[in-house]
């Protein structure tokens, strides 16, 4: 770990790499604040480092608690002892939800470090929910690992399914993650490359084993409902589902074009086929288009942009004494929903 402001300057790091950090970087420090390095030297010259304190965390809105796996694993071999909500469960404006016992020094300069793992994490995991609450008993997939950064994509899909609520993930790292293997489509792509819509499912009717569902997007080249019943005489009882991405230049994805779509494919007697819709979705959108008879939803900017949630840790006891800075209240704030995660060691 990166124990004093002589060790940050002596830091050297690969120009030739991706950006993002490495567990070893994470877990040494090297991605807090830099003031919080400044603090250990300085704590460190009065034998004041591994003062014991109490430490709490939370956040001014509703939401989802995630996050606590990677927290734990962050402070693993510190000795310190930590009470969390259990994930999954919403927490209330200003409700704490982690307290964190021990020695300043061993957990204090990964501030920056919880905080965002926290705040990243519940907002995802909320966003997730909202949109698994809005569709019902209907399935929701977390398709938004190309709106962020690779290194952090998986996890948020992993945040989405495990917390969220959301029924898989198109990640391959963050459904792998979550003990799931990854679920979508084909993409746009493949369609164009082959010319048809219906040649590109004959082609990976044949190719693909036969336990990967067969869906397919039917917005490239011709009129959706034709679209659709062209796949559906084609491949009969193997066609599990199609897919509206419509882009907006074309409308997007209507209450209207579904309800179309499912009542021609009902009345051509593929009520076996499922639509699957995508596309700037949101829980709005998503009860709209459940009631026009859509059956999967694949979700993406709007779970991977839900805006992070502003974490604080305050420190509450110090030395067994309560202490707070103005504005807030001495000691620690009873919260009997938490529960002991991690005993000191």
């Amino acid at each position: 770990m990166l124990n004093s402001l002589s060790e940050v300057t002596a830091l050297r790091v690969d120009n030739h790499r991706l950006y993002s950090a490495t567990h070893d970087e994470i877990k040494a420090g090297a991605t807090t604040d830099i003031y919080f390095i400044n603090t250990r030297d300085v704590l460190a010259s009065v034998d004041k480092l591994n003062t014991e304190v109490t430490a709490e965390i939370f956040t001014r809105t509703r939401g989802m608690f995630a996050g606590l796996s990677e927290v734990l694993e962050l402070l693993r071999d510190a000795p310190v002892k930590i009470e969390a909500l259990p994930e999954g469960e919403y927490f209330s404006p200003k409700e704490v939800v982690m307290r964190i016992r021990g020695p300043y020094g061993a957990f204090g300069y990964h501030e920056t470090n919880l905080l965002g793992i926290l705040s990243s994490s519940c907002a995802w995991a909320t966003a997730a929910r909202e949109c698994v609450e809005a569709a019902g008993d209907k399935t929701v997939l977390s398709f938004g690992a190309r709106h962020l950064h690779p290194a952090i994509a998986p996890v948020m899909e992993a945040m989405a399914v495990k917390f969220g609520g959301c029924a898989g993930a198109s990640c391959i790292l963050g459904a792998k993650l979550c003990g799931r293997e990854p679920l979508g489509t084909i993409p746009h792509a493949a369609v164009l490359i082959m010319g048809d819509t219906v040649k590109l499912a004959q082609a990976y009717d044949e190719v693909m084993p036969p336990e990967v569902g067969r869906t397919f997007l039917v917005d490239t080249f011709k009129d959706e409902c034709e679209e659709s019943l062209r796949l559906a005489e084609a491949l009969g009882d193997k066609l599990g589902a199609i897919r509206l991405d419509t882009p907006s230049e074309r409308g997007g994805v209507t209450v209207e074009l579904v309800r179309e779509v499912r009542y021609r494919l009902n009345q051509a007697g593929f009520n076996h086929v499922r639509i699957v819709v995508s596309g700037g979705l949101n829980p709005g959108r998503i009860r709209e288009l459940a009631q026009a008879g859509a059956d999967v939803f694949g979700v993406g900017s709007y779970i991977a942009h839900a805006v992070p949630m502003d974490m604080t840790m305050d420190l509450k006891e110090v030395d067994g004494k309560p202490v707070a800075k103005r504005g807030r209240l001495p000691g620690i704030i009873e919260n009997n929903r938490l529960v002991v995660v991690k005993n000191r060691i």
